[in-house]
C-alpha cells in the first residue's frame, strides 16, 4: 500500500503533530493514503488534549459513582442530584497554553469555553471559579501574564453577568515558561431537562448555530498537546479570540428552544472545532454525518474545507434537531440574532462524508476517530527525590512575629482583593458566601433554601516532592474547604496540569497523581465526575511542578445553617485535630527560610472523615458561629486570616509543651480547623463522643492578634502588611 503522496509527507505528518507509529494506524484504518483534510482531522482527534491517549488508561480507575451521581465522566460535564428535581452540573478545563501566548484572549475563551460545556447539557451557568498558576514575581513575563489572564477572566464572565465566587492565585518560579489557567464552572437544570450529546434520528438535520467561523484557533488542540519553544510566540494565530456579549446570546437562545422538543443533541464546539463536536456526536450515536461545509456561516472569504473543520472560532455549537422543528428552531436563533444554518445530516453509514462546493472532499470512519484513538501505557520512573534534608531546630527557632509578616506579606499570602475585585462576584443575586469570605464560595439555589458550595485546590510544592500524597491532599482540602461552610461533599472535578508525559519521570507524576485521587475520593465517598488533562506543559525542558488542581461541590440543604470565618467579641477559640509540628515543604519554610525540603505532612484520611463529620455536625445544631480549615501556613495563618476578615483581635492562650513556638503556629498538619463557639460543654461532650480531640486555645477578644507569652500584633498592622505586596506590585 502506498504510504505517501504529493501532499502528505513525512515533515507534513510531523508538523500535524502525529508520530510514523500513529501515521501507520492511519493507514491501516484508511486502507489509503489520506488526504490533507482527512489527516488534519486525525490530528486533532488524536492529540493529547482531545484523546487523553497518555493518560485514559489511568483515568479509568478512578471512582465515579455515587447514588447522587446522574452523570460522570464522559459528557461535556458532570451531573449530580441535589434533590428536589434539581441537579448541579459542574468541570473544570484548562487554557494554559493559549494563555501564555495571549494572556488576554487565552483565558476569556477558556471562561467562555467551560461556560458552554455547562449550558450545553441544559444547565443555567451560576458561578465561576479559576486556579491561577503563575511564575516567580522576578520573572520577566509575570505581571503581563497576571495582568492580562485576571483581565480576560473579569471581562469575559462579567459581561455574560456569572458570578466568578471564587479560585486560587499561586506564584511559583516553576511556572516561569508555562503558567496555568484552569476554568471553572457551576450551572443549575432540572433533572427532567437534562441535554445530551449522542446524536439519533435517520435524516434528522445537523445545525450550525453562533458565531461565524473564521481562522483563528486553527489547531489549538494540537498546539495544547506539544512542549514550548522559542518560536512559540508565533503560535499566536492558534489562539482563538472570544467575544461574551455573543456567548450571552448563545446562552439564552439555546436555553429558550430547550423549553421545546426541538433539540435531539448539542454539543459545543470547542477543541477541535467543528470536527471533534461532529465526530463524537456521531460516535455516542453510532451514526454517520454528512456535512456541507458551503452552508456553513465564515467570516473570511475562500475559506478552504481544511480550515473550516479545525477552526476552533468561539461562541458556536452544533445541534440534532427534530425534523418538525426546523422553523422553531431557525426564528429562536433568528430572534437572538444568531446564524442558524442547516450544514447536514443523519445517515446510517458510520462514515463522516464532507463536501464542499458539491464534491466530496472527505470520507472517514467515525469510530475509530472517536473511539479507537491511541491509548498509551507510556513507560514510568520515579526520579530520585532531591532536598530531602530535614529542617533543624536551630533554623526554624526564629522570630514568631517577623515569620508571620513575612509570610502574610508574601504574593501568596498576601491579599488578593486586586484581583477578586475585578470580578463581579454577586451578579444574579444568589451569592451568600465567595472564598475571601470562607473556606468555600457558597451559592443558593434559587427561589429555595438550598445552596451549593464551591471551592478549588492544590499544594503543587507537595505534589512534586510526593505526587501520590500531595494529589490526596488535594483531594482532602477541597472536602475540608465545603465542609467548613457547613456542605456536604458530593463530588469533585480534577483539572490535571503536568509536563512532557513522554518523559518517564513526568509519567510518573501522572500516574501516582491519579491514584492518590482515586484512594482519596474512594476513602471519602467524594466521586469524580468530570475532569480535563493538560500535558506538555514544559518549555525546554523545563516542566512545570504536578498540579492535580480539584474542584469539589458539596450541597447545603438549608443556607441559614452556613458557617464562615466569621468572629464574635467574647467567643471561645477552639482547635479540632491532632497537630505534629511538620514544617516540611511548609509555607514557613519556603517564605521564613527560603527553603523547599522534605516530604509533605501525613493525611489520615479516616481522621479526615471523623473531624469533617463532626465539624459538619456541629454546625447544623448551630454550636459554632464560626470555621477555618488550617491549611498552608497553619495555625498561627489561619487565626491572621479570621482577624484579618473581621476586623476583631484575638488572644490565644494555649500552649504545646512538646513543640516549639514556631512547629506549633506554622505546621501544616492535616485534617485541622478552628472553630469559634461559646457553647463549651456541649462541643466537649460531642467531641468525646465523634473520638475528635477537640482543645481551646484562646478568647476572641481585644484589637490585635495576642500569642500569650510571645508576642502581639495589631490588626492594623496585619492589615498594612498583607495588603502591601499587590498594592507594590501592580502600582
Amino acid at each position: 500500500m502506498k504510504k505517501f503522496s504529493d501532499l502528505i509527507s513525512k515533515e507534513v505528518v510531523h508538523n500535524h503533530g502525529l508520530n510514523l507509529k500513529e501515521y501507520d494506524m492511519i493507514l491501516n484504518i484508511l486502507e489509503r493514503v489520506p488526504n490533507l483534510l482527512e489527516l488534519g482531522i486525525f490530528s486533532v482527534m488524536w492529540s493529547e488534549h482531545c484523546s487523553y491517549k497518555s493518560t485514559k488508561k489511568w483515568l479509568k480507575t478512578l471512582p465515579t459513582k455515587a447514588p447522587w451521581v446522574i452523570c460522570g465522566p464522559g459528557e461535556n460535564a458532570g451531573i449530580i442530584d441535589i434533590g428536589d428535581g434539581d441537579a448541579i452540573v459542574f468541570k473544570m478545563e484548562s487554557h494554559n497554553h493559549p494563555s501564555y501566548i495571549e494572556p488576554y484572549q487565552g483565558a476569556a475563551t477558556g471562561v467562555g469555553g467551560i461556560m458552554r460545556d455547562i449550558f450545553t447539557m441544559g444547565a443555567r451557568p451560576i458561578a465561576n471559579l479559576n486556579s491561577l498558576r503563575f511564575g516567580d514575581i522576578n520573572n520577566f513575563k509575570t505581571k503581563y501574564l497576571l495582568s492580562g489572564v485576571v483581565s480576560g477572566i473579569g471581562d469575559y464572565g462579567n459581561c455574560v453577568g456569572i458570578p466568578t465566587v471564587g479560585g486560587e492565585c499561586f506564584f511559583h518560579e516553576c511556572y516561569n515558561s508555562n503558567n496555568l489557567v484552569n476554568a471553572m464552572t457551576v450551572g443549575l437544570v432540572r433533572k427532567d431537562k437534562i441535554f445530551y450529546s449522542i446524536a439519533k434520528g435517520l435524516g434528522y438535520p445537523v445545525f450550525y448555530v453562533g458565531s461565524k467561523t473564521g481562522r483563528d484557533g486553527i489547531h489549538g488542540a494540537t498546539m495544547a498537546s506539544a512542549e514550548f519553544d522559542e518560536k512559540s510566540k508565533d503560535k499566536r494565530p492558534q489562539v482563538q479570540v472570544g467575544d461574551p456579549f455573543t456567548e450571552k446570546l448563545l446562552l439564552e437562545a439555546c436555553l429558550e428552544l430547550m423549553d421545546t422538543d426541538a433539540i435531539i443533541a448539542i454539543q459545543d464546539m470547542g477543541a477541535a472545532g467543528l470536527t471533534s463536536s461532529s465526530f463524537e456526536m456521531a460516535s455516542k450515536g453510532d451514526c454517520g454525518i454528512e456535512l456541507h461545509l458551503d452552508k456553513v456561516p465564515v467570516r473570511e472569504k475562500k475559506m478552504t474545507p481544511y480550515e473550516i473543520m479545525l477552526s476552533e472560532t468561539q461562541e458556536r455549537m452544533l445541534l440534532i434537531i427534530n425534523p418538525n422543528s426546523i422553523n422553531k428552531t431557525m426564528a429562536v436563533f433568528d430572534k437572538w440574532g444568531l446564524d442558524c444554518k442547516e450544514i447536514g445530516k443523519i445517515t446510517n453509514s458510520g462514515f463522516m462524508d464532507i463536501n464542499f462546493n458539491n464534491e466530496l472532499h472527505g470520507r472517514l470512519p467515525i469510530k475509530p476517530l472517536a473511539d479507537a484513538s491511541p491509548e498509551y501505557d507510556r513507560p514510568s520512573k520515579e526520579k530520585k527525590r532531591l532536598n530531602t534534608a530535614k529542617l533543624s531546630k536551630q533554623e526554624i527557632n526564629v522570630d514568631s512575629k517577623e515569620a508571620l509578616i513575612k509570610i502574610i506579606s508574601s504574593p501568596n499570602q498576601s491579599s488578593k482583593e486586586w484581583v477578586f475585585n475585578q470580578y463581579d462576584r454577586s451578579v444574579m443575586g444568589d451569592t451568600i458566601l465567595d472564598s475571601q469570605k470562607a473556606d468555600a464560595a457558597v451559592v443558593r439555589i434559587h427561589k429555595t433554601n438550598k445552596a451549593v458550595a464551591i471551592t478549588c485546590d492544590c499544594n503543587p510544592i507537595y505534589c512534586k516532592s510526593d505526587p501520590y500524597l500531595g494529589a490526596k491532599i488535594a483531594v482532602a482540602e477541597t472536602w475540608r474547604n465545603l465542609t467548613s461552610v457547613g456542605a456536604k461533599p458530593l463530588a469533585i472535578t480534577d483539572n490535571l496540569n503536568f509536563g512532557n508525559p513522554e518523559k518517564k519521570e513526568i509519567m510518573h507524576e501522572i500516574k501516582e497523581s491519579i491514584r492518590g485521587i482515586k484512594d482519596a475520593c474512594n476513602a471519602l465517598n467524594y466521586p469524580v465526575v468530570s475532569g480535563n488533562v493538560s500535558l506538555y506543559n514544559e518549555t525546554i525542558g523545563n516542566s512545570i511542578y504536578p498540579t492535580p488542581v480539584i474542584g469539589g461541590v458539596g450541597i447545603l440543604t438549608n443556607y441559614k445553617n452556613i458557617c464562615s470565618i466569621n468572629l464574635v467579641e467574647g467567643y471561645d477559640i477552639f482547635l479540632v485535630g491532632r497537630t505534629f509540628g511538620h514544617l516540611e515543604l511548609s509555607v514557613f519554610s519556603k517564605e521564613v527560610l527560603n527553603k523547599e525540603i522534605g516530604s509533605p505532612p501525613k493525611l489520615d484520611l479516616k481522621e479526615e472523615l471523623r473531624n469533617g463529620c463532626f465539624i459538619r455536625e456541629i454546625i447544623e445544631k448551630n454550636l459554632i458561629i464560626g470555621c477555618h480549615d488550617i491549611s498552608d501556613g497553619g495555625i498561627l495563618l489561619g487565626l491572621a486570616e479570621m482577624v484579618l476578615e473581621n476586623k476583631i483581635g484575638m488572644e490565644i492562650t494555649h500552649s504545646n509543651k512538646e513543640l516549639s513556638n514556631n512547629e506549633w503556629f506554622f505546621s501544616e498538619d492535616q485534617s485541622r480547623y478552628i472553630i469559634i463557639s461559646k457553647k463549651n460543654e456541649s462541643l466537649t461532650e460531642l467531641a468525646k463522643k465523634s473520638k475528635v480531640l477537640l482543645k481551646q486555645i484562646g478568647k476572641v477578644k481585644g484589637k490585635s492578634l495576642k500569642i500569650k507569652n510571645s508576642f502581639d500584633i495589631s490588626i492594623k498592622e496585619l492589615i498594612n502588611n498583607n495588603d502591601m505586596w499587590f498594592n507594590n506590585y501592580m502600582s
